[in-house]
C-alpha cells in the first residue's frame, strides 16, 4: 500500500532535502522516523529537492507499506518521533503507482525579502536596504509567462532533459516591511526561483531593463542572468495532484 505524507519543515538546519553521506537532510529524519516507527526499512520519494536552508510550507512525500496504516496515529506518532523543525500535516492512502514527484501537476513558492532590519527574519527572509522598483518588477515577472525555456535560471550542471516550465503566475506583493515574490509552475529547474528573483531584484535596482531580460532569457545562458539569492528566504507553498490519485 502506499501512502502520501503531507509536511512542513524549517529548512535552517538541514542540508536540504535529499539524502547525504555527510550531512543531515529532511529526508534522512523522516526515512529514519518511519523506520523506526513501522519497525522496517522505509524509503521515502519527495516532492522535489529543496537546497540546503531552503523551508517548505507544503511537500509531499509517498513511502510504501505491507499492511494498511492507521493514518491518523501515524501522523500523531510520526510527529513525536521527527526533531521540532519537521512537521506531518496529513497522512493520505493513494493508488498504488501514484508519485509525489511525477504526479505533481503544480508547484509553487514564495520569495521573501525584509526591506529592514528584524532579528527575527534572519533565517526566513533576506534583508536588502536598497530600493527597489516594485511596479517594473512586476512588469518583467509577468513578461516570465510568455516564455518556455527557462535555461538562463537553471543550475550549469543539471541531468535534466528539458528546460521547459509552464509558469501560470508570477508577481510581486508587499506588505509591510516585506516584500514577497510569488511564482507557480508545472515544474522547477534547479535554482531556477533563487535566480530569477536575483536577476528581477537587479530589474527593480534599475541595473537591468525589461529589454534585458527578454535577452536573458533568450540567450539560455546562466551567465547572462543575475545573482542567486540566499536560499533562507525561499519556502516551497504548495504542491498540487490529480484528486483521482487519493483513496482516502
Amino acid at each position: 500500500m502506499r501512502y502520501f505524507l503531507e509536511l512542513s519543515y524549517n529548512g535552517t538546519p538541514y542540508h536540504g532535502w535529499q539524502r547525504q553521506p555527510n550531512a543531515i537532510s529532511v529526508q534522512e529524519v523522516l526515512e529514519d522516523s518511519l523506520s523506526l516507527l513501522l519497525r522496517t526499512k522505509i524509503g521515502v520519494v519527495g516532492a522535489g529537492r529543496t537546497d540546503t536552508g531552503v523551508h517548505a510550507r507544503q511537500i509531499m512525500a509517498h513511502f510504501d507499506s505491507e499492511k494498511e496504516l492507521d493514518a491518523i496515529q501515524l501522523k500523531y506518532k510520526l510527529n513525536a518521533l521527527l526533531p521540532p523543525e519537521v512537521a506531518i500535516q496529513k497522512v493520505s492512502l493513494v493508488e498504488n503507482d501514484a508519485h509525489a514527484r511525477f504526479d505533481a501537476v503544480s508547484r509553487s513558492y514564495e520569495y521573501f525579502i525584509s526591506v529592514s532590519k528584524d532579528p527575527f527574519r534572519i533565517n526566513s527572509a533576506y534583508y536588502l536596504k536598497k530600493e527597489l522598483d516594485i511596479d517594473l518588477m512586476n512588469k518583467a515577472a509577468k513578461l516570465l509567462l510568455n516564455y518556455t525555456s527557462f535555461k538562463c535560471f537553471s543550475k550549469s550542471k543539471t541531468d535534466v532533459k528539458t528546460y521547459n516550465c509552464n509558469i501560470t503566475e508570477a508577481v510581486w506583493e508587499k506588505n509591510g516591511n516585506m516584500l514577497v515574490f510569488k511564482i507557480s509552475a508545472n515544474r522547477f529547474l534547479r535554482n531556477m526561483v533563487r535566480a530569477i528573483v536575483g536577476t528581477l531584484i537587479e530589474i527593480g535596482e534599475h541595473k537591468l531593463n525589461l529589454s534585458d531580460l527578454k535577452q536573458i532569457i533568450k540567450s539560455e545562458n546562466r551567465s547572462e542572468a543575475g545573482y542567486s539569492v540566499p536560499a533562507h528566504g525561499l519556502y516551497l507553498t504548495e504542491v498540487q495532484y490529480p484528486k483521482t490519485i487519493y483513496l482516502r
